[in-house]
């Protein structure tokens, strides 16, 4: 069991109508505003698997970012982060997978596998998946 939140950083909120197909998720603020799809659909708009790859790849980003300042290490501008997400289904239901690829250009690996892993142990997105879904994090 995860130790419980001392101190709130951010919180957000959205509201969301229609789900799937035709659906619409906009945040209190406004500044997020989409139109939702099903997945692989050529309707207009976005998925929430896009939305989680697009969610974790960046939070990751900035908790590698941490991990190198840690160390007392600037990332290259061109350090990128590939989100894969998986929507699938087994005999308990519908299921995520999910796998994350990290380029850090100039790092050499062994370097790079060692801070993508501490940051691995930073990112809240991964500390939400570990253990829930099949995840996988590794250097590109």
């Amino acid at each position: 069991m995860p130790l419980p939140i001392e101190k709130v950083l951010y919180s957000t909120r959205t509201h969301t109508t229609g789900g799937r197909e035709g659906g619409a998720a906009r945040s209190d603020d406004g500044r997020l505003d989409v139109r939702i799809s099903p997945p692989g659909s050529p309707g207009p708009g976005t998925n929430p698997e896009q939305l989680f790859a697009a969610g974790w790849s960046a939070c990751f980003l900035s908790a590698l970012r941490v991990a190198a300042g840690r160390r007392k290490l600037a990332l290259p501008d061109a350090t990128s982060v590939d989100a894969t997400v998986d929507l699938g289904s087994n005999a308990e239901g519908y299921q995520l997978r999910a796998r994350l690829s990290v380029t850090i250009p100039g790092v050499d690996r062994a370097a790079a596998e060692q801070l993508v892993n501490a940051a691995h142990q930073l990112c809240p997105y991964s500390k939400a998946t570990r253990g829930n879904i099949e995840a996988t994090v590794g250097v590109g």
